[in-house]
Parts: C-alpha cells; structure tokens; sequence
C-alpha cells in the first residue's frame, strides 16, 4: 500500500498499471471462478465426461451468464440466471474499484470517472469478444447484449466502490434537499424491509417442506456429486426465489410456466423439480391475503423512521414519497433481473421442460410505491412533531428595579405591593362607587354637571310659552325646574355620602387584613 505522500507521487507508467489491474482483475478472477465450479461439478457428477478444453470454452457463456447476459443453449434460450453470482462478482469488481482509487489518491467525481470507464469498457469489450468467438457454437449470446450489460453490471458496481472516497456521495448530498436525502436514506431501510419479509415468508415455507426437498434431491441428484451441483443451483437461485416471493407478498404475484401465484389468485401447473421450489403451494389458501400486512408494516416502519426528519408535516411526506420512488425503482430493476425465460419455447414433443419465471416489473414497482407511501404518510404526519407558533408567555417577566424580600417570596408579593395594595384598593373602590377610573373627577361634582345640564335644558324647553305671551306659566314652570334640580341635588349628594362611607369602611378592613397578612408571613 502506497503512503499518501507516494500517491502525489505517482507517474504515468504507476497510473498505466494501476488502471490496467483494475481492469483485468475482475475479469480474470471472475471468469477463473465459473471455471473452476464448472471444473469441480463436473468432476464430481457422475455422469458427466470431464474435459479441461470443454470446460475452458463453457466458461466464456457462463462468465456472460454471471453478468445477466441472456445465452442460448441449442435451440433454448437461458435468460433466467442465477443473481447470487452477480452479487459476488458486483462486490468483487467495486472492491478492486476502491483499492485503485485508494493507490493512485484519487479524490474528485473527475478522477473517478477514469476508473469507471477503464472498468466498465473493458467488461463490455471482453463481454463482445466471447459473444463473437461463441458465434455458431453450442452455447452462444447475442453480441449487443453482451456488450452492454457486463459495462453496465460493472459500471454500477465500480461506481459504488468509489462513491464514498471520491466524493460523488457528496455531490448527490450537495444537489438534493435534506427531505430527499432521509427518503433516500429511509429507502434503505425500506428495501432492506421487504427482502427480510420475502426471506422469512421463504424460510417458513421451505421449512414446512424438508420432506419435499429430502425426496427430489434424493430423485433428481443421485450421489455426492450431483448432489453439489444441486445444491449450487438453489443457492445461486435463491435471490431470485426471495425477489418473486417479494412479488407475491407486494400482490401482482409471479409466474413460473404455467403456475401463477398471487395472494388473491392461484393457478396451479407443472413446475421445475429443483428442491429450492419446494415450498410453493399446490393449491391456494383463504388466509393468504393477511401477508399483505407485511408490505404495510414496512411501509408504516419508514414512516415512523422519518417522524422527526422534519418539523413540517409536508416535508416529512416529500421524504416519504421519495423513499418510495427509490423502493419502486429498486424493485423494476431487481425483479427484471430476477426473472427471464427458461428454454424459451416448447420442444419437439410440443411441451415446455424449461419454464420461465414472468415478473411484472412495472406493476410491481408502483404497488412498491403504494405499499411504503400511503402507510409511511399516514405514520410520518400523525406522529411527527408540530410547528409551534411563537405565542406570547403566559408569566410577564419582573419589572427592571423590582426588589423581592423574604416577605414577598412568603407570600408570593413583594412587600412594596402589599403597602401599596390598600391605596390602589380604595382607588379601586372609589371607581366602583361613581362608575369611573380612580384618575377621573369626583362623582359630586360630576353629579352637579348633570343637574346643571338638565337645568339648562329644562330651561331652554320652558322658554318655548314664553315665546307665546304666557310670562307667568313660564315663571312657574322655572320654579319648579330649579326646586327639582335642588332635590336631584341633594338626592345625589346623600347617596354619595353613603358610598362614601361604606367604601372608607371595606378600605379599613382590607388595610387589616393586609397588616394581618404581612404580619403573618414576618413571624413565618
């Protein structure tokens, strides 16, 4: 391993090198490993003539085969291919992707892209030229495809090696919002959701069949050897068998041959004696539907994951609508690879011996989406947190200069406020008395205005007869206008005095009280 200084240091010729074992690498390696199990299936089959000249031609095929390249076999094609080999190989070529990154000391989405291109164009070159030297052979492929898809397995693969190290994971983080990336990151998990479900619902199921799977193995692998060769098929097919269950559990279901199988529909046919099939049903059940609470619960557990990704419920369903179109693209790209076709049509004899597995790739992905958005919305709006308004404090704070003694934290006042409290109290009462503020005149004299104002206009409506020539009615009626206002008066001046009287008492009797309580909370 260079030292980081070194990597600076690097000349055109350690760049030349480095590139071309990043290239070669995986393709060497991969193809060196179907080699070497086709080698050791056909040494230990019983039937089979081992040849190293055979072997060596049908690895090119079966190299095509790891990167999802459809091969024809006589007059059958082979589209249906084992993934857990793609797996490996993928892991393999964004290993030896990191480890170049890391010896040259690349660090930018540009220097990256010159180790994606070298990996990506030298897989679909190799992938080209098998194609063509298998041309008119027993086992063949189309050239196009075997161009493009090796470039573009690898290509992925290469490019998740380096996304970390040269920075293109912080580009992505530099373009998107913080909404779209805790979709992005609860699509993981989300995805990760539904393979565990598929797997689980696979495991129980294969367990209720281990007689099953004891009988055709016994049947359909006799011995040691072919009993190995057996037992890589199913495990080379079982993310395959995982992702179709992973369609029956979404609701579109699957289709093997003639066999169809959803949660709400099942129609039954011949399928392929392999023991990793075990586990499908022979016929339907009533209690199928139920499965789909596994879907929704992973949709409401995405949800519930970006509850708090957001104070605002509308962000929170932005991230969960993303973490669903992920999920949804994720599952177009993993159940077209997952299936295929297996033979391609029927034989001589007018049947099909080697069925297909049918994915709906498009329908499954919008039910994908549907089954993470509508319950993970739901769960992300109703238990996320709220937006607070700013709403003014219920307790005003203190007044700058406010002193607090020991009698007022007694209390719960300060004693400056209980001597001031019987003044502001008899103020208080005074306005209750005359119906006014404590800073308005005295009710007397507001008294005195209203009889002066009555007076007056009792006096300007008693001038209407002396306009008619009665002097002396208008004299009389004055009189008694003037003795009416002395009594209203003097009617006004009495109750004062009572009110007076009475708030001057209550006043005393708070004073009191307030001594008694400031003379309580002094002994306390």
């Amino acid at each position: 391993m260079l030292r980081l200084d070194d990597r600076a240091r690097v000349d055109g010729v350690g760049r030349f090198k480095e590139l071309l074992a990043v290239a070669a690498l995986p393709v060497l390696t991969g193809y060196a490993a179907v080699a070497t199990v086709l080698a050791t299936v056909a040494a230990l089959a019983a039937e089979s003539a081992f040849s190293v000249t055979g072997v060596l031609r049908a690895s090119g095929p079966g190299w095509l085969a790891v990167y999802q390249v459809p091969v024809v076999i006589g007059d059958h094609e082979l589209g249906l291919l084992p993934l857990v080999f793609t797996v490996g190989v993928c892991a393999l070529v964004a290993r030896s992707a990191f480890g170049a990154v890391d010896r040259l000391g690349y660090r930018t989405p540009r220097q990256a892209s010159v180790v994606i291109g070298t990996v990506a164009g030298t897989h679909a070159v190799v992938g080209v030229t098998i194609a063509v030297l298998a041309n008119g052979a027993f086992v063949s492929a189309d050239p196009i495809a075997a161009f493009g898809l090796p470039g573009l397995v690898s290509g992925v693969a290469a490019t998740i090696g380096v996304a970390r190290r040269c920075g293109l994971v912080d580009v992505l983080c530099s373009r998107a919002d913080a909404a779209a990336l805790a979709g992005m990151r609860a699509a993981a998990l989300g995805m990760a959701g539904l393979l565990a479900a598929s797997a689980l619902v696979l495991t129980v199921a294969s367990a209720f069949a281990v007689p099953t799977m004891q009988t055709l193995f016994a049947a359909q692998a006799p011995g040691f050897g072919s009993g190995f060769g057996m037992l890589l098929l199913c495990l080379g097919y079982l993310p395959n068998v995982v992702l179709a269950v992973l369609a029956f559990l979404l609701g579109p279901g699957f289709t093997l041959g003639a066999t169809a199988v959803g949660p709400v529909h099942f129609e039954g046919g011949p399928v392929p004696a392999v023991p990793l099939l075990a586990g499908l049903p022979e016929t339907s059940a009533a209690w199928w539907p139920a499965l789909l609470v596994l879907p929704a619960l992973v949709g409401a557990g995405v949800g519930w994951t970006l509850r708090a990704s957001s104070p605002s419920p509308v962000e929170r369903v932005r991230s969960v609508a993303v973490a669903g179109a992920v999920i949804g693209f994720a599952t177009v790209v993993l159940t077209t690879l997952a299936g295929g076709a297996l033979g391609g049509g029927p034989d001589a004899s007018g049947t099909v011996p080697f069925p297909g597995l049918l994915l709906p790739a498009g329908l499954l992905s919008v039910t994908a989406f549907a089954w993470i958005f509508v319950p993970g919305a739901a769960v992300a709006w109703l238990t996320g947190p709220r937006p607070v308004s700013d709403a003014p404090d219920a307790v005003s704070d203190v007044e700058d200069g406010e002193a607090h003694d020991p009698d007022g934290e007694l209390d719960g006042t300060d004693s400056a406020d209980a001597d001031d409290a019987p003044d502001s109290e008899a103020a208080d009462a005074e306005a209750s008395v005359d119906g006014s503020e404590p800073g308005d005149t005295d009710a007397a004299a507001d008294i005195e205005d209203s009889a002066d104002t009555e007076d007056a206009a009792d006096t300007e409506d008693a001038e209407g007869p002396a306009d008619s020539g009665d002097t002396r009615g208008v004299s009389a009626a004055v009189a008694d206008n003037a003795d009416s206002a002395d009594d209203d008066v003097s009617e006004a001046e009495a109750a004062h005095d009572v009110a007076a009287d009475a708030a001057s008492a209550e006043i005393a009797d708070e004073n009191g009280d307030a001594e008694d309580d400031n003379a309580d909370a002094t002994r306390s």
